[in-house]
């Protein structure tokens, strides 16, 4: 199998040319998308903690250990 070696600034090139066709999210968007995450992150983390914590009850109940 032969390998194809690309110009490294034929490969520069073609690198800033498929940037460019990239559409950068504004300032805003990626405010507004960072705070979305860290609320559903902080839901998820309430979630798990309940659901942790009743699963614990729940086991102390039924094996009649506990506090």
């Amino acid at each position: 199998m032969a390998s194809k070696t690309t110009n490294p600034f034929v490969f520069l090139q073609q690198v800033r040319s498929e940037t460019s066709k990239v559409t950068w999210p504004t300032r805003r968007e990626t405010i507004i998308s960072t705070i979305m995450v860290l609320i559903f992150s902080m839901l998820a983390m309430v979630f798990f903690f309940a659901a942790d914590q009743i699963m614990g009850l729940a086991v102390e109940l039924i094996l009649n250990i506990g506090r």
